[in-house]
């Protein structure tokens, strides 16, 4: 598969993992789940379910270091500016380099170019969050995230899901 049709299956998850509703309970469900899922996968990763105004849900696997907070913060930060994922930020990026551009305006210290946060869409109220992953490979903490949020909507994942590199 190539970069371009990763982002357009990207830009099909981002129109489709939408939510009727969201709220504490959800964060909770969602957070819980990505958090049984890495205990089962073995992940090393920090999960991070969040509106802008609060965190919701965080976690830390064992084999995560106090880096992943960091990582996560500017993740979230790339989405709420960007208003997608941040894996289809890297891969949309058209300039050579693994940090945003000066020109861009985007501080390297506050956003980063990493996959692993996607936003949290409300039906009629828009985008109002994110929830990452920190820890694995950029693609694969993507694919954590879009897995919970497949199983949470009750929409197929296997339709959805980036091909293996």
């Amino acid at each position: 598969m190539s970069a371009e049709d990763d982002i357009k299956l990207i830009i099909e998850q981002e129109k489709a993992l939408v939510f009727a509703e969201f709220d504490e309970a959800i964060a909770f469900r969602i957070g819980t789940a990505m958090r049984e899922a890495a205990l089962a996968g073995g992940y090393g990763i920090a999960i991070d379910v969040r509106t802008w105004e609060r965190p919701l849900f965080y976690a830390a696997m064992a084999g995560t270091t106090g880096d992943n907070p960091n990582w996560i913060r500017r993740k979230v930060n790339t989405v709420q500016r960007l208003m997608k994922s941040s894996y289809r930020v890297v891969l949309e990026k058209s300039w050579d380099g693994d940090v945003f551009p000066p020109r861009r305006g985007l501080d390297n210290m506050d956003f980063v170019l990493a996959g692993g946060a996607f936003p949290i869409r409300v039906r009629g109220a828009g985008m109002i969050g994110a929830i990452t992953a920190s820890g694995l490979h950029e693609r694969d903490d993507h694919g954590v995230v879009v897995e919970a949020l497949c199983a949470h909507l009750g929409l197929d994942n296997k339709a959805l899901t980036l091909p293996p590199l």
